[in-house]
């Protein structure tokens, strides 16, 4: 279990680190958080394309996003310009595929989960979904926020609540840029070694959404398959936000050549 702190190299994408680590990895460095390192909160941001877009039109999300100690990179778009700069990255690191592989982890080690954000209803069939699959697991808590801005009674209240259960991993899914907002400003609050932002996993992994098939997750393609059944929502990111950021990744990478710095790898002590 990291027995040797080992360095994790990153990467920068239009101004924001992004951490080349897959699954097994971060399980690894969760599981050292939560026994080794357990009086610090330490943040994980999981995001692909959408959020280097965030943090490339906010300049202030964009510091919110490379304060998180460790940015894992979900969507193909990272995983080739990887590739291209020389670190052989197999797959993406998406928040469901995470969450399934720290909870066989967790069942077994007995580390404690609470998730905050969505609905009742998904929550609800998130932790029946969970039980099922990971009887062993141990689910402290969930908490459905309303959808509108908090008072300040009820946010001291849900920081109050999460404090009392004392999870090891705080799953957030408020959606992005939301929940990183949330998590920026509410860390130092909460005694919760590992904190993540997932988006829509608390959908996906509750059966509440229909994930790609796999094939199509493999090659890149969850993208288009999350489009076709959620167009209304999906469509601005799709139509807009991927050619400009194809666009501005060619660039930076053609800079990059001619200057001769195919390879990059700043290496981070996390």
């Amino acid at each position: 279990m990291f027995k040797n702190r080992k360095k994790i190299p990153s990467i920068e994408v239009l101004g924001s680190k992004v951490h080349m680590i897959q699954i097994p990895e971060v399980v690894e460095l969760m599981s050292h958080w939560i026994e080794k390192e357990s009086q610090k909160c330490h943040w994980i941001i999981v995001t692909g394309m959408h959020g280097i877009m965030e943090a490339h039109k906010d300049p202030e999300f964009k510091d919110i996003v490379n304060s998180t100690d460790l940015f894992v990179p979900d969507g193909i778009s990272l995983i080739w310009v990887a590739r291209y700069l020389g670190f052989p990255l197999r797959k993406r690191v998406s928040g469901p595929d995470l969450m399934e592989e720290f909870f066989k982890a967790a069942s077994q080690k007995g580390y404690t989960s609470f998730f905050y954000g969505d609905t009742e209803e998904t929550l609800e069939q998130l932790t029946e979904k969970l039980s099922a699959d990971f009887p062993d697991l141990k689910i402290t808590g969930s908490y459905s926020p309303p959808f509108r801005s908090l008072t300040q009674e009820e946010d001291a209240k849900i920081v109050d609540i999460i404090n009392q259960k004392n999870p090891d991993v705080l799953w957030v899914a408020l959606g992005l840029p939301k929940q990183e907002k949330w998590i920026f400003e509410h860390k130092e609050k909460l005694n919760t070694p590992v904190i993540i932002g997932v988006g829509a996993a608390f959908k996906f992994l509750s059966g509440e959404v229909k994930r790609a098939p796999t094939w199509l997750g493999e090659h890149g393609l969850e993208w288009l398959w999350r489009f076709v059944h959620e167009p209304k929502k999906l469509w601005r990111r799709v139509c807009l936000d991927i050619p400009v950021f194809v666009g501005l990744v060619l660039l930076e990478l053609i800079r990059r050549k001619h200057r001769g710095q195919k390879r990059v790898e700043d290496k981070d002590e996390v």
